[in-house]
Order: C-alpha cells, then sequence, then structure tokens
C-alpha cells in the first residue's frame, strides 16, 4: 500500500464493533497493560470523548483506515506533554493487513501530525523484546533503542523485558 491509500481519521460510532473486538481480545492485553474486557457502554462513551483537544486529556487515538474505508488498524499518542514537547505511540494494525506497509505508513503520517500540529520533538515507543517485527518497523522509520527495561511486565506466567525507542523529529 502506498502512503496516498492510508489516512488517519478519528474514531467513529460505527468503528464501535471492530475497536470493541480489538481491546477485548486477550491476546492483546499483555501489551496494553489491560486486565479486563471493556463493556459497550464503556467504549461507546471513548468514542464520545474523542472530540476533547490532546492538550486536555493527553492521549489521542486514529484509525487507521484505507480509501475504501476499511479499518486497518488504530494508532495512539498517550502520554502528550506538551512542555517537553514528548508524546508516545502506540500501534496495532489488524492480522490481515500486516506485514503490507500499514504500519510505516501510519507511523509516517503520525510522525508528520505530531511534528506539524503538536510541535512534538520526541515520539517514544515501549516495544516487548519478543516483538520482533515492531522492533524491526520502529528501527527502519529511525527510532533508536534507548533503554532495556529488564523484567518490566508480568504476563503468562513470567516477566518480560521491554526496549524503549525513542525518535527525534526536529
Amino acid at each position: 500500500m502506498n502512503l496516498k491509500q492510508i489516512h488517519l481519521r478519528a474514531l467513529e460510532p460505527e468503528d464501535i464493533d471492530i475497536l470493541e473486538k480489538v481491546e477485548n481480545d486477550i491476546s492483546y492485553w499483555n501489551y496494553s497493560n489491560q486486565t479486563e474486557p471493556l463493556s459497550i457502554h464503556t467504549l461507546k462513551q471513548f468514542i464520545a470523548e474523542q472530540h476533547r483537544d490532546i492538550f486536555e486529556v493527553r492521549q489521542k487515538r486514529f484509525v487507521i483506515s484505507d480509501i475504501k474505508k476499511n479499518v486497518l488498524g488504530f494508532i495512539d499518542l498517550f502520554d502528550f506533554e506538551p512542555i517537553h514537547r514528548r508524546a508516545g505511540v502506540g500501534l496495532l494494525i489488524l492480522e490481515s493487513y500486516r506485514r503490507k506497509g500499514v504500519g510505516k505508513q501510519a507511523l509516517i503520517l503520525l510522525s508528520s501530525y505530531a511534528q506539524n500540529q503538536l510541535n512534538i520533538k520526541t515520539l517514544f515507543a515501549n516495544i516487548a523484546i519478543e516483538n520482533a517485527a515492531s522492533i524491526q518497523l520502529f528501527q527502519s522509520l529511525d527510532y533508536s533503542k534507548a533503554g532495556h527495561k529488564k523484567d518490566w511486565n508480568f504476563y503468562d506466567g513470567c516477566f518480560h523485558d521491554e526496549y524503549l525507542y525513542l525518535k527525534q523529529l526536529h
């Protein structure tokens, strides 16, 4: 897929089914620190609150969509710190769209938005040490490993390490 075929858009009420499926998929909870399912009511409230300014709520979720309006995944800015001009990046590409360049294009679009609209200088990503595909993706976009958090997350009955990756935008 090329950059012109992918865009980032706000969450809409019609995204509730796919959002509920993703948020309640236990296989993703290891990476999101989620410990229980989210109700449809809670997710509807989350979508309804998306109009709130990132400077107020310190986070923003976008839907990754193609020109046919298919949902390809989600990308987030979180822990936004406007004084320090930094934010974290979270990325989830739906399984059928992985390894097709969707994540790379979404990260490029998000970086441009972060730099040009929010004046962010630094983006960071926390990546599980076993997530080789994400490590490769972020490194391909000039994120550099800045830290190794040992025994950082507990799941699957044991502790797992996590890397911190940084990208300087300007």
